[in-house]
């Protein structure tokens, strides 16, 4: 009686009714044999009509049911080995909800990402801060002009690394949002080393560091700004791992298939420990230094994979850390 509910089910139950007092008031036109086949056909076909359709509604009901389940995550929705438009139907929305749960899994996991990249930031932040506000409390007591200057240098110094790890920050959350534009020219290699290097120029001299140039004519195809940025973030890290008078080789080799930029110096290498975490995101090594923040290397990897290229680092088979960017032509 429950099936008796449904509209749909009510309207095809009178329908059928009518046409079998159709076929039996017709029938008398020939003979009550004739009606009563009639009636009984009308009949037999509408008990069957309804057969079907209890089952079929009865099937819906058991999908939606499932559906129901989960949505409140007590079930999932599994295929069975009917055919026909429910089980299409069946498959369709199974298919449906993987994706959703993926989805979801995802963004659960996008939330604990970010959860631990805010962690980060606050404590890369609350280190220059607090050196900041002990700083300035020294300042007003400090009598001799030797001390305010240097309270001064750490100042600025401290304001530096900040402003350098907001910046930085910044262009990491344009490439993740995928709003940076990347706009690819010809360039030598030469050129684009001599543009990353520019700002470590002074802190090599203080060290007494060699610069080794093996680029000869090889030339790539990228965004010029964007790529010095991201070798300079790898010389920039050779730089504070090479000890005073060490050197640092950067070499490049032109192939059909790529350009190839390699940086090599001669530090005291890379842990084998660090090696698979090295380009992540806040990742510091076990011989990273008091300022290092772990987004260096990180930012270098995503704008080397925005422009079709791939970056590797290894230790030298004769000592030192050796990183290779590799810019292909076409797509890899």
């Amino acid at each position: 009686m429950k099936d008796l509910k449904n509209p749909e089910l009510k309207r095809e139950l009178y329908l059928y009714g009518l046409t079998a007092l159709l076929f039996f008031a017709l029938g008398f036109f020939v003979s009550s044999a004739a009606a009563f086949l009639g009636l009984v056909a009308a009949l037999v076909g509408g008990a069957l009509h309804w057969l079907f359709q209890h089952r079929r509604y009865n099937e819906i009901a058991a999908l939606s049911r499932s559906i129901d389940r989960v949505l409140h995550g007590q079930d999932q929705l599994l295929d069975d080995s009917a055919e026909g438009e429910l089980a299409i139907l069946r498959s369709e929305i199974r298919k449906m909800t993987l994706r959703l749960r993926e989805s979801a899994d995802l963004l659960q996991q996008d939330k604990a990402e970010l959860s631990e990249a805010l962690a980060d930031i606050s404590h890369q932040l609350r280190t220059p801060l607090t050196s900041i506000n002990l700083t300035v409390s020294l300042l007003p007591s400090a009598n001799e002009d030797a001390q305010r200057l240097r309270l001064t240098r750490e100042l600025k110094r401290s304001l530096e690394r900040i402003d350098w790890l907001v910046e930085t920050l910044l262009k990491l959350s344009k490439l993740d949002a995928g709003v940076v534009r990347f706009e690819a020219e010809p360039i030598t290699a030469a050129a684009l080393t001599e543009r990353a290097v520019r700002s470590l120029r002074i802190p090599m001299e203080l060290r007494e560091q060699q610069l080794v140039l093996e680029l000869g004519d090889a030339a790539l195809n990228v965004d010029p700004a964007w790529t010095a940025e991201a070798l300079g973030n790898v010389l920039k890290n050779c730089v504070e791992h090479t000890p005073a008078g060490g050197t640092l080789t950067v070499a490049a080799r032109q192939t059909p298939i790529y350009t190839e930029i390699t940086v090599h110096d001669t530090g005291p290498g890379i842990d084998p420990e660090d090696l698979p975490r090295l380009f992540e995101r806040f990742y510091r090594g076990k011989d990273a230094s008091e300022t290092s923040i772990g987004i260096g290397l990180a930012l270098a990897r995503q704008i080397i994979a925005a422009q079709n290229g791939i970056i590797q680092a290894a230790n030298a088979p004769a000592g030192g850390a050796r990183f290779t960017l590799r810019f292909y032509v076409g797509t890899v």
